[in-house]
């Protein structure tokens, strides 16, 4: 007498739904590597070209002890700024893939944070990639491997704060064209800080902008985990900055996630009962 096996149910629960959408957003990444290969080589390259040009400028009497080890972070933050699946997301928008998903029992926010864990793991690696190329040119922490780790964690913060804004503008428009704009905020959050000279050789207009440039602070912790040590003003501030920009991406990106069965929180639903009442109304007629 044969014995009929119920088949087992998945996992139900906001970890598990966060795990599938993470596991699925990885496996895209691996082959969309073209997505996140193009950061890393800017990164890299940026540093390479100003420790080769300017090292010397810079080491002069007077000047900074380890220019190599000043520049760092910029590599770090130029390799991972903007480096998310909003693109990804907008893909599955416009495939009508993301409505399927609504209308299953997922978690809504596990839709959205899911890529957004996807995301940490992706610019925890490619920062650890190009850190690994500063301490082959001789870079060398004085806070060890517990700073090499708030180093880290520090860049995958900042990369997940940024890619609240692409997120955002996804969710909201579904238009790879506008998510591909918000690139353009990566210039003024790279350039006007302290990136690639210290803040007394600039002039006073430039030199006072950065002071309002979050990734200023952002780089003085990073430089003070490698050269300085374990200077709590210095890294509570440049953690204090950062979160302040993810606290700002993370309230406009769960704005226009999806609440509800449509992706527009509600304003989709009430068009299709529109539709649905026109519909209608020549049957009554």
């Amino acid at each position: 007498m044969s014995t009929l096996r119920t088949p087992l149910a998945r996992p139900a629960g906001v970890l598990a739904d966060l795990a599938t959408v993470t596991l699925r957003a990885l496996r895209q990444m691996t082959r969309d590597a073209q997505s996140v290969l193009p950061g890393l080589i800017v990164g890299v390259f940026f540093y390479a070209v100003q420790v080769g040009s300017l090292q010397d400028v810079f080491e002069a009497p007077g000047g900074i002890g380890d220019y190599k080890a000043f520049l760092l972070p910029m590599g770090i933050v130029f390799a991972i700024t903007g480096v998310s699946r909003a693109s990804a997301l907008v893909t599955d928008i416009q495939s009508g893939y993301f409505d399927r998903l609504l209308v299953t029992p997922i978690t809504r926010p596990a839709l959205l944070l899911g890529l957004m864990v996807a995301d940490v793991v992706t610019v925890t690696a490619l920062a650890a990639v190009v850190t690994a190329v500063g301490l082959l040119v001789g870079v060398e922490f004085v806070t060890g491997p517990g700073g090499v780790l708030a180093f880290l964690g520090l860049a995958a913060l900042w990369g997940l704060a940024f890619a609240g804004f692409p997120y955002a503008v996804a969710l909201r428009t579904g238009s790879p064209s506008s998510v591909n704009v918000t690139s353009m905020l990566f210039l003024p959050f790279a350039f006007l800080t302290t990136a690639f000279v210290p803040q007394q050789a600039m002039a006073g207009w430039m030199a006072a902008t950065t002071r309002l440039n979050p990734v200023t602070y952002l780089l003085e912790a990073m430089r003070a985990l490698i050269s300085s040590g374990w200077d709590a003003a210095v890294i509570g501030r440049g953690f204090g900055a950062v979160a302040a920009v993810l606290a700002l991406t993370f309230w406009l990106s769960l704005r226009h996630a999806p609440q509800g069965g449509d992706r527009d929180g509600g304003e989709g639903g009430s068009e299709s009962g529109d539709a649905a009442d026109e519909q209608s109304e020549p049957a009554t007629e």
